[in-house]
């Protein structure tokens, strides 16, 4: 084999190490934690069919790929929980370093490439990094939602810190953070799985 297709293998094999990457969300019917290769499956799967939503016009594909690379770098640094003030402090440290080492296995031009994909989705200002980070965040609180809320009531969380990472939901999908995500953490609210 040449060193290209070599390298290009070789990060494929590496991918399959996401598998193994536990997140606090649970499947829906309260099953086992998803893992990070399933999560961004779903949300990219969700990115398209939920397109027709997005704030902007959107290139539907670049927005997918996004999706489905965007945890990668979780392989080294590991998932930082979404409430988890301590952990954030060095999420973007962490990620970094990983993102150097894991698409650095690709030849040159395909790790430029994912590592401006990444970026990209990281500075949440294109309208297509706006709507995968709808879909990332939506995608655990639709999970969470039909686990009763309890991951958020297992952890204790209050509802600004659920406000404060939905409301940029908005960003990428108005009609999104009007029509499912403001009413689900009301309804957890009310039933006390999210703190007031």
């Amino acid at each position: 084999m040449d060193e290209r297709l070599t390298k290009q293998l070789g990060f494929a094999l590496e991918l399959d190490k996401e598998k193994s990457i536990l997140r606090q969300t649970h499947l829906s019917g309260r099953g086992r934690r998803e893992n990070d290769a399933e999560h961004a499956w779903h949300m990219a799967i969700m990115s398209y069919l939920l397109r027709e939503y997005a704030n902007e016009e959107v290139d539907i594909a670049h927005v997918m790929l996004m999706c489905l690379i965007h945890d990668v770098v979780e392989i080294d640094a590991g998932d930082t929980y979404a409430y988890d003030a301590e952990g954030l402090k060095t999420q973007a440290a962490r990620e970094e370093a990983a993102k150097q080492r894991i698409f650095g296995l690709l030849p040159d031009d395909q790790a430029a490439e994912l590592m401006a994909l990444f970026d990209e989705f990281e500075a949440y200002e294109t309208p297509e990094s706006k709507f995968a980070h709808a879909m990332d965040n939506l995608q655990p609180l639709m999970l969470n939602t039909s686990n009763g809320g309890g991951d958020w009531a297992e952890h204790g969380v209050n509802a600004e810190q659920v406000y404060g990472r939905q409301r940029k939901t908005a960003l990428g999908s108005q009609r999104i953070f009007d029509e499912v995500i403001d009413p689900a953490i009301k309804e957890h609210i009310a039933l006390g799985n999210i703190k007031p």
